[in-house]
């Protein structure tokens, strides 16, 4: 048995650092350029750094690199545990779906991004969602999620969704064309976001279902 768990090991630590790295390789890329585009202006760079952490995607690719470089450390803390908890990184699945979801389908018609805006993009929106979702099908143990943690799962987009309206009603700044007062008025963004918030219950839906039927097949941990 040693010699069997120990290529599955490193080739799961492997995973995980390849993750880690391209992760917080997109968001530094796009902290310069935010931060690169503010210093030309004269603007502030906190206020940068504010707008930097008033994306969804962003705040979702942040948590995303933070578990996978906790898969990739070995040093125990109580942070890394509860990062590395199953309804922790299930959560944080459904989350970065969810991203590159609304991105590809809502967003990425909007505009073309050149250069390193284009790198960053494709890594915060195609490659972490996908490289996530994998170590979660095949890192996270399965057969522990329950229905009632979709309630809990929920209170970020939430609670982001009502941060991202003060800030924009004190600002008149927000951070999608989706969820802009200004131009769409308040009823339909709200029926914006409640379609955004049925699209990540769904998808909370088939990730507990998927936990459940992978549970029962004794699958979860294949690296």
């Amino acid at each position: 048995m040693v010699t069997q768990a120990a290529p599955r090991s490193a080739t799961r630590r492997r995973f995980a650092v390849m993750g880690a790295v391209l992760g917080w390789a997109g968001l530094a890329i796009q902290m310069y350029l935010i931060f690169y585009s503010r210093w030309s202006l004269e603007a502030s760079l906190l206020g940068g750094l504010v707008s930097f952490f008033s994306y969804f995607t962003v705040l979702t690719n942040t948590l995303v690199a933070t578990v996978l470089t906790c898969e990739w450390t070995s040093r125990e803390s109580s942070a890394r545990r509860w990062f590395l908890l199953p309804s922790v990184s299930s959560a944080i699945a459904v989350s970065i779906a969810v991203v590159g979801l609304a991105y590809n389908v809502l967003l990425r018609h909007l505009w073309h991004p050149e250069g390193w805006q284009w790198i960053a993009d494709e890594l915060m929106h195609d490659v972490m969602p996908l490289l996530f979702l994998a170590y979660w099908w095949l890192c996270v143990p399965k057969g522990t999620l329950r229905l009632r943690l979709i309630m809990l799962w929920v209170i970020f987009p939430i609670v982001y969704f009502a941060y991202s309206l003060l800030r924009g009603h004190l600002l008149a700044v927000y951070p999608y064309p989706f969820i802009d007062v200004e131009k769409l008025g308040y009823p339909q963004v709200f029926v914006n976001a409640g379609g955004l918030l049925a699209g990540f219950v769904l998808i909370a839906l088939i990730v507990i279902g998927l936990d459940r039927w992978l549970g029962h097949r004794g699958k979860g941990i294949d690296l």
